[in-house]
């Protein structure tokens, strides 16, 4: 029979339900939100009345697809935080009616931690082995970017994060700098493929230890645009691919730095991969060269497990679930949660 997990996420602006028996998943359905394109962001208020208007039918269909019943689930796991009060909201108010119905236990869950917990996933698109324990993760997101020591499933550390902004966001601004819709970030991959990466230099962070900084690199290509544009009007134009590739190495040469660092001072070679930038192709390709390089075990997590999704939600709560790991009924959602 074993042990059934419902997963629900809603920390932004995806609204996904998921199913796994054990560590096996059996459904993941995600419904974006297509409205915030338009503004060029996420807007809070009408990423929560979307949630709304999608939590009920997405359960729906992932019970469907995992051909389990309501009396068959065990426990239901939910993002507690970090993210979007609102969008937060309606997570975890359904998941308090739906566990009250059925009897049932319901998990929170960090959403930051499930990115890494995705690795531990059995489905037919990830049926390789997991990491060992430790292994170092590169947990790069939209709003984050850390280095993570994962000692065991419940036991993460923080040894390194950003300072200011994280790489995603600084993918994001820069891209709306060089007139790319949102969300920026993939528009800057599939152009720097076309691109001369060592083109163009920016500015890069001196830290000590394994912090980050994306600010001055943000700055620094701001004020190379400004300075081209006072010369060329068509500077960006005629060097769209170019700068887009010079971005995108910088941003991926800060972060191997650190991690390159971070494997050394601690001897650990098993390396992982997760967060919604780790579906940048540069990224992906450059880690890969790294632990040609250095010996690395590496765990890079198929793209459909890269982006904000339930399935790492439900993998996270099944083995909360069996170490007992509960909530109470009065548990509330934090825009800011911290492992």
């Amino acid at each position: 029979m074993g042990t059934v997990i419902l997963g629900i996420e809603s920390s932004c602006d995806d609204t996904s339900a998921a199913v796994v028996r054990d560590r096996r998943l059996l459904s993941n359905v995600i419904a974006g939100q297509e409205v915030h394109r338009k503004y060029g962001g996420v807007v809070p208020e009408l990423a929560s009345r979307a949630h709304q208007q999608n939590i009920v039918p997405v359960v729906d269909r992932a019970l469907k697809e995992a051909g389990v019943s309501r009396q068959e689930i065990h426990a239901v796991a939910f993002t507690r935080g970090p993210g979007l009060l609102g969008s937060l909201l309606v997570g975890s108010s359904f998941t308090k009616g739906f566990t009250a119905a059925l009897g049932i236990p319901m998990i929170e869950v960090n959403h930051l931690q499930a990115h890494i917990m995705v690795h531990f996933i059995q489905s037919e698109i990830s049926p390789g082995p997991s990491p060992d324990f430790p292994f170092l993760c590169l947990l790069v997101s939209g709003g984050h970017t850390q280095l993570v020591l994962v000692r065991n499933h419940h036991h993460m550390e923080i040894i390194g994060k950003t300072i200011d902004d994280a790489a995603g966001e600084a993918f994001d601004k820069c891209a709306k700098l060089l007139g790319l819709s949102y969300p920026g970030g993939p528009h800057v991959d599939k152009l720097a493929r076309e691109g001369d990466p060592l083109r163009f230099t920016f500015n890069k962070p001196r830290l000590e230890g394994f912090d980050y900084s994306f600010s001055g690199l943000k700055t620094s290509f701001l004020y190379f645009l400004r300075d081209q544009l006072k010369e060329d009007p068509n500077f960006i134009d005629q060097n769209k691919a170019d700068l887009a590739a010079s971005l995108q190495r910088t941003i991926i040469e800060i972060l191997l730095n650190k991690l390159r660092k971070a494997s050394r001072k601690t001897g650990i070679r098993q390396i992982a991969l997760a967060g919604g930038v780790s579906a940048n192709s540069g990224l992906r390709k450059a880690m890969e060269e790294e632990a040609g390089k250095h010996d690395w075990d590496l765990f890079i997590p198929p793209l459909s497990f890269t982006t904000d999704n339930a399935a790492m939600i439900a993998i996270t709560g099944y083995y909360r679930y069996l170490e007992g790991h509960f909530s109470s009924d009065d548990t509330t959602p934090l825009a800011r949660m911290y492992f």
